[in-house]
């Protein structure tokens, strides 16, 4: 049962996702595109509307102006994930240096090189396109809350320096100093790592930046049957159908005709909520004068975040697989949770009491078994595909949409040589096996982190397989 104070603190709390409300000031969606009607053309159809399509449509009429591009988008522009995330932008290409450095050792350099340049391109996209994201690259905290997360941090910081990068060990005074919170044990600051924005904002601005382009969009034109079509593509939507020369295909968690791709993700429920902005006496009792986002070190983690006007965003921690993959408007809110996190919340900085939040809600995240992205191509070669970053999409689904640029275009690149863009994480297995095995390995990291870090036979199992827990 939820405390008192739990209870108080989300009383007032809207059941809506922060950075998509209208009523927050400065918050201005864009009129959505007519939905396509009757039959169209492209040169190059583009298939989802967040980051991974908006990427791929704006770097496609930037090799190459000429080219005709159509936006496909089921609803509206970034009304999914890419809305409803925590706004980490992480250079990172593979959710982070330790699940990279296991998977590929031999290029773990190559890809930390290649994550790094592609964070400074969105900083350098955002200022060409004049995109007010509030993208601050202000670098990442993790903070250890248990003495065996400080020492896995502290074996990572060598890690990041032997590779070149900027890794501050932190004790736990000055990780305190950093951020305070009675929990924190220890941490490390990567200031290079991370850059902190709106994610919303990001995705209404690159849509922007894709009409200037001359992109065309077609919302509400859900995306029913691909077919191969003379030397293209051929997509059946509802009320028409598009021919394309090419397709690149970014719909996350919603694989929808594209079979190929529901062997390799799940849809899992990721949850947040927003606090309303702090007054000058609790920001001063928090510290957090660098603004960093802030992850803490556990199997399931915390992650938080300050907005531009000083709210802390808290998320994280429980990750809901529903049976069979089931998305549902319903799953949005789901009330355990947000009293869950609240708690947590307060236990981390109990100097905040009597803070309340303002928002609550949760969105589907695409998970596959590395927890980083994959690729590969369908139709003949003239449809690519990425999919499954697992949450950390926000920086990385640009490198994915060149990707599938690449891969259309036949061009053997710094990105499609690496084996990370060869390979194809392992399939998950058909219910109700999958579902079975998603509840196991979720209570295991749950005990793992009970008891110091260590791995039960479950999760051993799973590393040896290919298919190791990465939170």
């Amino acid at each position: 049962m939820p405390t008192p104070s739990v209870r108080a603190a989300l009383a007032d709390a809207e059941p809506r996702v922060f950075w998509l409300d209208p009523g927050v000031p400065g918050h201005a969606p864009p009129d959505p595109a007519p939905p396509l009607t009757g039959r169209a053309t492209a040169d190059l159809a583009v298939v989802g509307g967040g980051y991974s399509g908006l990427w791929a449509a704006l770097i496609a009429k930037e090799r190459d102006p000429g080219r005709d591009v159509l936006l496909l988008e089921a609803r509206t522009a970034g009304w999914a994930a890419s809305g409803r995330n925590g706004g980490f932008c992480a250079a990172s290409l593979t959710h982070g240096h330790g699940n990279g450095a296991a998977r590929w050792p031999g290029e773990i350099a190559e890809l930390e090189r290649l994550g790094r340049a592609n964070l400074d391109a969105i900083g350098a996209a955002v200022d060409r396109h004049g995109i007010d994201c509030e993208f601050e690259r202000t670098g990442e905290l993790l903070v250890a809350t248990e003495p065996w997360q400080a020492a896995e941090l502290a074996q990572e910081g060598a890690a990041l320096r032997a590779l070149g990068h900027t890794a501050v060990d932190l004790d736990a005074a000055a990780t305190r100093a950093a951020v305070d919170s009675p929990t924190y044990v220890g941490g490390l600051f990567a200031p290079d790592a991370v850059a902190m924005l709106h994610p919303a904002k990001l995705a209404w601005g690159l849509r922007a930046a894709c009409e200037r382009a001359g992109v065309r969009f077609a919302e509400h034109t859900p995306v029913r049957a691909v077919r191969r079509a003379g030397g293209g593509v051929e997509l059946g939507v509802r009320g028409g159908s598009v021919r394309a020369g090419a397709v690149a295909w970014g719909t996350g968690a919603f694989p929808g005709p594209l079979r190929r791709l529901r062997a390799f993700t799940v849809p899992v429920y990721d949850y947040a909520l927003m606090t309303e902005p702090l007054d000058r006496a609790q920001k001063a009792a928090i510290g957090w004068r660098g603004r960093q986002g802030v992850s803490d070190s556990g199997n399931l983690f915390h992650y938080a975040r300050l907005t531009a006007d000083d709210r802390i965003l808290w998320g994280g921690y429980d990750a809901v697989y529903h049976y069979g993959g089931a998305v549902r408007p319903e799953y949005a809110q789901r009330s355990a949770t947000s009293e869950r996190l609240a708690a947590h919340f307060f236990a981390t900085f109990p100097q905040l009491e009597g803070l309340r939040f303002t928002h609550t809600w949760g969105g589907v995240i695409d998970t596959c078994t590395r927890f980083c992205a994959f690729f590969g191509t369908a139709a003949g070669g003239r449809l690519a595909y990425a999919a499954g970053y697992t949450g950390l999409g926000v920086g990385a689904t640009r490198f994915g949409a060149q990707v599938v640029l690449d891969l259309l275009d036949g061009a053997r690149t710094e990105r499609t040589r690496t084996a990370m863009v060869r390979s194809r994480p392992v399939p998950f297995p058909p219910e109700p096996l999958r579902w079975a095995g998603i509840r196991l390995t979720v209570a295991s990291a749950a005990a793992a982190d009970r008891n110091g870090g260590r791995r039960n036979l479950w999760l051993r199992g799973l590393d040896a397989a290919g298919m190791g827990f990465d939170s």
